[in-house]
């Protein structure tokens, strides 16, 4: 008999537990469950929920293995005694485990941490959000500051393993200040947005965040000296058009080779008295991204004002400005091909010179989507620069010859 009442029981769960992970499909693949490390679209996955479909909760996790080789220029590129060939070998760009849900109906949450960081970056992301209606909601805590589409996409499926050096390479400076080299973009950030779907075409981001970035998870902020009624803070603004509809935040998956989407986006940020109280920096970008099937297309400029605050007497602002357009189409589905060329004026509208990028990949994927494997190579050329001098401080830090092979497993 408790053979007979354990079986009983046991198919009882198994039966309920089904109905359960059935019933709560559209919960799982619900856009207000997002992460921006995995695409949860047309994935159940493993997963705990209610049989109401009241609360969701889902882990994931992204990990990824690279190796490189950079060959770095006789002088001057990595230091004034520089090998040619170095930063080279194995890495760990990524390493996250995460958890997101939905709670209430209204309320999707999302917590991951990177084990390949360090410090206040070991905490990737910790916000709650709140949806009191499609084209009303708001978000609370660290997460993706909206600036630039090369950012916002899924960290699993950007087209090539390394962002462009326009986006994420920080800018020189002729000025010896302590800790200030900055970048374009904005990246994570601790802080308060609204945002929403309107008429399902138009998507509003407006936030205020600490303007520290990822590295600090404290208060660290006062008022301004120059502009005595204004918080220390960085404010920020993106609004994307989208004529066919809400575009997936995806450079490539070969789960939906039938997609037909395309969007039209402007940003703005101004961080008050960043770097050290140094500069006050304002950004403005614009960005075209589109996929149609198995063509991928996106194209984005952005600029950079500095001004430096009284106390630094400094008289001149610095500009900045960067730019790339890449492609990737699956030639099947399962390998895409991928190009790109990247432009960065690195040391400024005052100085001739820039840089310019191009770089060649491809991305395979095995078992699904959940195994990618990432190949590029980058060519770093210089061209416009006054003197041999500012040609070769350019490129600071810079490869001129950089091979990337990266796996990638999520799930």
């Amino acid at each position: 008999m408790k053979k007979k009442y354990l079986a009983l029981a046991l198919t009882a769960f198994l039966c309920s537990h089904s109905y359960a992970q059935d019933s709560n499909a559209k919960e799982i693949d619900d856009k207000y469950v997002e992460n921006d490390v995995v695409s949860l679209a047309g994935k159940k996955g493993f997963s705990f929920s209610t049989k109401a479909g009241d609360f969701l909760f889902k882990p994931y996790a992204l990990v990824q293995t690279s190796l490189s080789f950079n060959r770095y220029d006789d002088q001057g590129l990595e230091s004034l005694y520089a090998r040619n060939w170095a930063n080279s070998g194995f890495a760990i760009p990524n390493a996250i485990l995460g958890f997101t849900g939905k709670a209430f109906g209204k309320v999707t949450f999302n917590l991951s941490l990177n084990a390949a960081k360090s410090g206040a970056a070991l905490l990737q992301q910790a916000w709650f959000d709140v949806a009191l209606k499609e084209s009303f909601r708001i978000r609370v805590g660290k997460f993706k500051t909206p600036f630039m589409h090369a950012y916002l996409t899924t960290l699993g499926e950007t087209l090539f393993p390394v962002l462009p050096s326009s986006v994420a390479g920080g800018v020189l400076m002729p000025y010896d200040i302590n800790a200030v080299k900055p970048s374009i973009a904005t990246g994570f950030d601790l802080g308060v947005q609204i945002h929403g779907l309107i008429n399902g075409k138009w998507n509003y981001q407006l936030g205020i965040f600490n303007g520290t970035g990822i590295d600090v998870n404290s208060a660290t902020k006062g008022m301004c000296d120059d502009h005595k009624c204004l918080p220390q803070l960085l404010y920020s603004g993106r609004l994307v058009y989208m004529p066919k509809g809400e575009m997936p935040a995806t450079q490539g998956n070969p789960n939906n080779l039938k997609e037909d989407k395309m969007q039209f986006g402007v940003s703005t940020s101004y961080n008050a008295e960043a770097e050290d109280h140094s500069s006050s920096d304002w950004r403005i970008g614009a960005e075209f991204a589109m996929v149609k099937n198995r063509f991928y297309f996106a194209a984005e400029g952005y600029y950079m004002n500095m001004h430096f605050t009284e106390i630094m007497h400094k008289d001149k602002d610095l500009n900045y400005w960067g730019a790339y357009a890449q492609a990737g189409y699956f030639v099947t589905p399962k390998l895409q091909a991928a190009l790109r060329y990247d432009i960065f004026d690195r040391n400024g509208t005052d100085k001739g010179g820039l840089l310019n990028m191009p770089a060649i990949g491809a991305n395979y994927y095995f078992v699904g989507s959940n195994l990618k494997l990432q190949m590029m190579y980058q060519y770093l050329g210089r061209t416009g620069h006054d003197t041999q001098t500012d040609r070769d401080n350019d490129g600071v830090g810079l490869s001129r010859h950089s091979v990337t092979a990266m796996l990638q497993f999520t799930f």
